[in-house]
């Protein structure tokens, strides 16, 4: 007799990293939705609790400490680990946001390596867009070869190849390379939206540069269907519509029933204020999503418009 499906479900139990992080949260939510357990690490000790389907573990990547019994029943691995790139890019910060990376994936390499861990059969790590080159007229897909030379090209390229170790095991690994993330709780709509919201909103630079966006709970999705479906190499997390940056922020003050009122900021402006972390408003990735869309997946938002009215509307109902 083959055993109950929502018993199998809810004997899974997926092991992420960066749980409690705007992302992290999402996908918890969607395993708990799916009947599946969630163990999940975190540095901060006062964040470790232990419910029947949630229970958190210590680990230090800096150190390479990890709490190895975080592994125990584990079916799939989600790395969300690493710190956040939406701060200024001193030097001291530049090396915070590559080594919260690389420590993350090493400290779980080197514990599967120490470990007898063949149930774990998956491996889903996220990187980021920003691995492609700047451009207005390229149109990018997970096989473009070439690298962007900013300080986000090499972290990505760093992060991934340290992915690629997990490749040793007897595992699938896939890296989702996420875009600009649409959520009302974090990120960075907030942030843009809070100008237009006081009737200063307006794009950055050009405004032509290309956003390749993704609704939070769509890029939860995909880590979940990466998971699920034991994907492996490459895939971007992004919606399979970009828009202009400057179609953006028009979207947001329609959505927000504020008016534009005010002329583009100025890109020496831009850079005077933030230094190199400017690049992360001025630069252009036009990404595809159709390599995730043939592996079967459903985008539940797709356009912009109603993506932002959903946004939207879930924070208002919170209200």
């Amino acid at each position: 007799m083959l055993p109950d499906s929502n018993q199998y479900l809810c004997a899974m139990k997926y092991l992420i990293t960066g749980a409690t992080g705007l992302v992290g949260k999402e996908i918890v939510r969607l395993c708990h939705d799916s009947g599946i357990a969630v163990n999940y690490l975190t540095t901060s000790k006062s964040k470790i609790v232990s419910k029947k389907d949630y229970k958190g573990f210590y680990w230090n990547p800096d150190t390479g400490e990890i709490d190895s019994a975080c592994f125990e029943g584990v079916s799939a691995i989600i790395n969300l680990a690493g710190a956040s790139i939406s701060k200024k890019w001193t030097p001291s910060n530049k090396k915070q946001i590559l080594n919260s990376r690389i420590n993350s994936i090493g400290t779980l390499f080197n514990a599967l390596n120490k470990g007898e861990f063949e149930e774990i059969d998956t491996f889903v790590s996220a990187s980021a867009i920003g691995v492609y080159p700047n451009s207005l007229e390229k149109y990018y897909d997970e096989d473009t070869a070439e690298i962007d030379d900013s300080f986000l090209g090499e972290v990505v390229q760093q992060w991934e190849a340290e992915v690629d170790r997990l490749n040793t095991f007897n595992m699938s690994v896939a890296k989702v390379r996420i875009g600009l993330v649409l959520a009302s709780e974090g990120g960075a709509l907030p942030q843009m939206a809070k100008p237009v919201k006081m009737f200063v909103g307006a794009a950055f630079g050009s405004g032509e540069q290309w956003q390749s966006w993704i609704h939070i709970t769509d890029l939860a999705r995909i880590f979940m269907f990466a998971a699920k479906n034991k994907l492996s190499g490459v895939y971007n997390g992004v919606a399979p519509n970009p828009i202009s940056q400057k179609k953006l922020i028009k979207e947001i003050a329609i959505v927000l029933k504020r008016p534009l009122l005010l002329p583009n900021i100025p890109k020496f402006f831009i850079k005077t204020i933030l230094g190199e972390m400017s690049y992360l408003l001025l630069a252009s990735q036009r990404v595809s999503a159709k390599k995730i869309k043939e592996e079967g997946f459903d985008f539940v938002h797709s356009n912009i418009a109603l993506a932002l009215q959903a946004i939207y509307s879930k924070a208002n109902s919170k209200d």
